[in-house]
């Protein structure tokens, strides 16, 4: 009788008592004992109101109804497809939402709309995977930072290939724990990218060599991946790389070069279908087994003699067991390389030849880069101070006592009678006690008051504050 009597009376009633009352009734709704012929005229009112001109009321509805688990199904769909400013509690909030629904939302709303999704607690897989594919850069960023999601590597690389030009989002993407190693090389392709362009657009390089440097740096920040990699991510890394066409001979050969074992060995199980342990004996053994290997891999022929001295300069130098090793390619090996090679290709243009001379020049950059870096830190510190010292010129003293000392040489004091002496307590003459600026100057005036006595301390503070930040 009541529910019918709202009814009523709603009908007429001003905007902000109407959308008290319909505060009022979704919460006696949801916590008091209603018969079930009121329960079912609460819900047709309710209903009813969802009609309402003023969004006062529907966003009455949407905060008492957003997080209750028992709230009206149909209202609650029906407020989740409302405007955003409604629509926002409960679709960050409500548990009734399926993952269909969640789903239609993300790719039929506003950015407002998917931010909200975005940062629900419990987010479905599936939900977060529509974000990742149609979702605005903000909701994005949302999605990365909210912590109970869990994102699929193919969501995660969705989002690389969207966005990544973000830095915002590439750095909340190396924020979290776990991070493929095939997304960390996506992520560097595009910093790679991203710098690439950037300067071909200011007419700093050519738009061919900024591609150029952008392709050797994205090779070099996956030799640095890889060697972080190990078993089941470096193998699923590899899988990527031959599915997005860049594993191929010229990198498999930068990391033998390198000395990353790891990433060659996997490199010819993928291609090869062969065992690792059979990989391994075929690479490293004697014989033709290299080379069959190599012909299953699908390497060009053109490339056998190149990974034939390769391996034979590693069974002699041995791997490297450093991080830093396995990035650098290493010069003596490749030297060695490009020596037989030379020796056995006919033509200078050979590509191959023409890749291991790239790799000649940067590996002796690299060598000469560490080399200045290690030398600059074994400079003794101590000894570094007291060049400083020796080097620094001698001065003449300018202090304000050794002027006045020269000029008080040439002048000639007269005898003259004081300014107006005065008696003290003592019935004595006192001429200097009571002007303070005839005192007598102390012997510990010109360290403590004289400004020029701070300049000629400089030269030893600043020696000091050497000692200390080398000592840091």
């Amino acid at each position: 009788m009541i529910v019918r009597q709202f009814i009523s009376w709603v009908r007429t009633a001003p905007v902000g008592e109407r959308a008290e009352a319909t505060r009022a009734l979704a919460r006696a709704w949801l916590i008091s004992d209603l018969s079930q012929d009121d329960r079912i005229a609460a819900e047709g009112a309710l209903l009813m109101l969802l009609d309402d001109a003023s969004p006062l009321v529907r966003q009455a509805m949407s905060e008492v109804f957003a997080a209750e688990a028992d709230a009206p199904p149909a209202i609650v769909a029906a407020l989740a497809a409302d405007q955003p400013d409604i629509a926002l509690p409960v679709l960050e909030f409500s548990p009734l939402l399926i993952d269909a629904d969640l789903v239609d939302l993300v790719a039929t709303g506003c950015p407002q709309v998917q931010c909200a999704v975005a940062w629900r607690a419990e987010l479905p897989v599936s939900v977060a995977a529509a974000l990742a594919e149609v979702g605005d850069a903000a909701a994005v960023l949302e999605l990365i930072e909210n912590p109970g999601v869990t994102l699929a590597p193919f969501s995660l690389e969705r989002i690389v290939e969207r966005h990544g030009d973000l830095a915002v989002i590439r750095e909340q993407l190396l924020q979290r724990e776990n991070l493929p190693a095939s997304v960390r090389l996506a992520l560097a392709a595009k910093v790679s990218a991203t710098l690439a362009r950037f300067a071909a657009a200011r007419d700093w390089i050519t738009p061919d060599r900024a591609s150029r440097l952008a392709a050797e740096a994205t090779e070099r920040s996956l030799l640095d991946i890889a060697g972080l990699s190990q078993g089941e991510e470096l193998a699923n890394l590899i899988h990527h790389l031959r599915e997005s066409g860049q594993l191929n001979a010229g990198l498999v050969l930068r990391a033998l070069l390198s000395g990353n074992a790891g990433l060659f060995e996997a490199a010819l199980v993928e291609l090869s279908g062969l065992p690792p342990r059979r990989v391994a004996a075929l690479a490293y053994g004697r014989g033709a087994g290299l080379d069959a290997l190599l012909t299953k891999a699908g390497f060009p022929a053109s490339t056998v003699p190149a990974f034939r001295a390769a391996v034979a300069a590693i069974l002699e130098i041995g791997f490297v067991d450093t991080q830093d090793g396995i990035v650098r390619l290493q010069r003596r090996m490749v030297e060695r390389v490009l020596t037989q090679c030379e020796s056995e290709v006919t033509s200078a243009h050979d590509p191959l030849l023409v890749l291991l001379r790239r790799f000649a020049v940067e590996a002796a950059r690299e060598d000469a880069r560490l080399f200045c870096d290690e030398t600059a830190t074994q400079i003794d510190a101590q000894r570094f101070v007291q060049m400083i010292e020796d080097a620094a010129p001698v001065e003449d003293d300018c202090s304000y006592d050794e002027m006045m000392a020269e000029d008080d040489e040439d002048i000639v004091f007269v005898d003259s009678p004081p300014l107006a002496p005065r008696l003290d307590d003592e019935n004595e003459f006192s001429y200097e006690s009571e002007f303070d600026d005839y005192a007598p100057l102390d012997e510990n005036y010109a360290a403590s008051n004289d400004e020029y006595a701070v300049i000629e301390g400089l030269d030893a503070e600043i020696a000091q504050i050497v000692r200390e930040r080398i000592a840091a």
